[in-house]
């Protein structure tokens, strides 16, 4: 999302030219919609298939917060994402996988790391 603003704002000359919440929508409902799938997905309503995650706010790098979707937008919360639910299943409960193995895909990824720079 701050890539596609940035970009806007860049293109445009123009530091208005997309915001926080529209590039918010341009992720979420927009995108759908550019899919044609916006019956579907986008946006959380009853009989859409949704994906959610949490983003844990209350850090120092987010204090103050000011505007909540400019946060999002602007700044990089990957890490501070501590829940997430896929089609309405939980994937990651207090940062922790709920349906994969972190130790064996770490070990895996370890694993291809020593072939390829053994190469």
């Amino acid at each position: 999302m701050q890539t596609a603003a940035l970009l806007a704002k860049g293109v445009a000359g123009n530091a208005a030219a997309l915001d926080a919440h529209q590039t918010l929508r341009l992720a979420t409902l927009n995108g759908a919609r550019a899919m044609g799938l916006e019956q579907r997905i986008g946006s959380l309503e009853v009989g859409k298939a949704a994906d959610m995650c949490a983003i844990d706010m209350d850090t120092l790098e987010a204090t103050p917060m000011y505007n909540p979707v400019s946060l999002l937008v602007y700044t990089r919360c990957s890490h501070r994402v501590s829940h997430v639910w896929v089609n309405g299943k939980p994937l990651l409960k207090d940062r922790k996988l709920q349906t994969l193995a972190e130790h064996e895909i770490i070990t895996k990824a370890r694993s291809w790391q020593e072939k390829l720079t053994a190469q």
